[in-house]
């Protein structure tokens, strides 16, 4: 079996071989234009907003808040709405709605009408969750069983390269381009447009493997047992149950840190406001180049030992890190920003060896696999929520108790290690045939053979065309 190996390694499809479906490649490389299109507007929609309507920043929030709750549903409808009827054409769906209600939201903006952008916002926002989510449902029915995780961390090294990475490099480049202020950003969520239709149009041209049009749940379950099948699950599955908590605590803390740490780095450290949105930018570079490396990791050593102790026990740490190291250098020296930032990025590092549960959440519930995504990727959104009411229940109560500014931020920090510690008992629970070490030596070398014979064919058809 280890010769059998080492010729994949030789001569398998290389997408293959580092975890991309070959099948879907031009999917993941569409996703990532298409995030990059949605992220172009993240950095300047609310001061954007403020401009162009004349309304204050509480009032515009409003707008954001509608938008995030419709995304979460959405989130949600993702992967029942797959299950019922296959992920491509969920995306269909979501690719034509955001087309659609972006360009309505676009020339609503020329209005200056606050109800008219409000309602055409929210509707955009049931529509990338549609299209990306459901990509990540067609990801994991493709993936070779031995490479799930692998393939989930490509997701999301191409969903967050997108949204906010580079699609806030074009952002800058296109408000230039389109003579800046107000103007260019309008511009520039044009070409966010152009982005979008170029990404979906590589998807639905370039995958066309049968299995994401095809319905995923099982033949004798009604529409309605499918559309809450979610819920249901999460009721009568208690691993799914887990699944969906430990995904709620992953980047809770991540959320709370964005409402506590930008007035500690900028003001009361005295590194700036421009310096904490570059620690941002590292500590986002740090995650996106981890994902793919710690679903490959967890592809050899288990799904569940790599959220153990890469995902929870270490982002626990990594936490503490950069909480308590910015608060240990000096106040506003150069040297101490730059060991601050070490400290988030091992954080943001930490975060990608989350990624497996997004192969373990649908491995504990094979024949609702698209139910138990719907409830990963709600949970994904809920965790801003949990994030930030944390954030806001604990400073309630030590500020009530009188205790410093520091140890009331510092109490906010350790209830989410708390957190994490619950996760980390919750997912022992959550193991599958992928955690046992023979079994998984089985999936690699069934996986093995199956890409030897693939790479067979193709070259017998290179052979017989010449």
């Amino acid at each position: 079996m280890a010769s059998s190996s080492r010729t994949v390694k030789a001569e398998g499809p290389f997408l293959d071989r580092i975890g991309i479906p070959g099948v879907l490649k031009w999917g993941f490389l569409g996703l990532l234009i298409f995030q990059i299109g949605l992220g172009v507007e993240a950095n300047f929609i609310t001061p954007h907003l403020v401009k162009v309507l004349g309304s204050t920043e509480a009032t515009v929030s409003f707008i954001i808040t509608a938008y995030s709750l419709a995304a979460l549903i959405a989130s949600y409808l993702s992967g029942v709405l797959s299950d019922l009827m296959g992920p491509k054409k969920v995306m269909m769906i979501g690719f034509v709605m955001w087309a659609i209600f972006q360009v309505a939201f676009l020339l609503s903006l020329g209005t200056g009408s606050y109800w008219l952008v409000a309602l055409t916002y929210f509707f955009r926002g049931f529509a990338y969750p549609l299209f990306s989510f459901s990509f990540l449902v067609w990801v994991n029915i493709t993936a070779l069983p031995s490479m799930a995780g692998t393939s989930v961390g490509w997701f999301y090294v191409m969903f967050t390269g997108g949204l906010p990475t580079i699609g806030s490099l074009v952002a800058i480049a296109s408000i230039s381009a389109f003579g800046g202020g107000t103007a260019g950003e309008y511009g520039a969520m044009w070409v966010a447009l152009a982005l979008a239709v170029i990404g979906a149009l590589m998807v639905f041209l370039g995958c066309r493997a049968e299995n994401g049009s095809r319905r995923i749940a099982p033949a004798d379950e009604s529409t309605s047992q499918v559309l809450f099948s979610g819920v249901r699950l999460l009721f009568s599955n208690s691993k799914v149950l887990q699944g969906f908590l430990i995904r709620l605590i992953n980047t809770a803390p991540q959320f709370g840190m964005f409402v506590i740490l930008p007035v500690v780095i900028a003001d009361e450290l005295g590194w700036g406001q421009s310096r904490w949105l570059l620690m941002t930018t590292f500590i986002f570079a740090g995650n996106i180049l981890f994902n793919a490396f710690f679903g490959n990791v967890g592809d050899r050593i288990g799904w569940v030992n790599t959220v153990r102790w890469f995902g929870i026990f270490a982002s626990a740490c990594g936490l503490l890190l950069w909480w308590y190291v910015p608060h240990m250098v000096p106040a506003g020296s150069t040297w101490g920003y730059v060991v601050s930032v070490i400290a988030g990025v091992v954080f943001g590092i930490c975060l990608a060896g989350f990624v497996p549960m997004g192969a373990i959440m649908p491995a504990n519930a094979p024949d609702h696999r698209g139910a138990a995504m719907a409830m990963y990727t709600t949970a994904a959104g809920g965790a801003a929520f949990l994030g930030t009411s944390v954030v806001s229940i604990v400073l309630s109560i030590t500020g009530a108790l009188g205790m410093s500014a520091f140890a009331q931020k510092s109490a906010v920090i350790w209830v989410f290690v708390a957190l994490y510690a619950s996760a980390f008992v919750m997912v022992g629970n959550l193991r599958t045939e992928q955690d046992d070490p023979v079994k998984r030596q089985q999936m690699r070398e069934a996986d093995t053979q199956a890409l030897a014979i693939q790479a067979a064919n193709e070259r017998r058809v290179h052979i017989n065309n010449q």
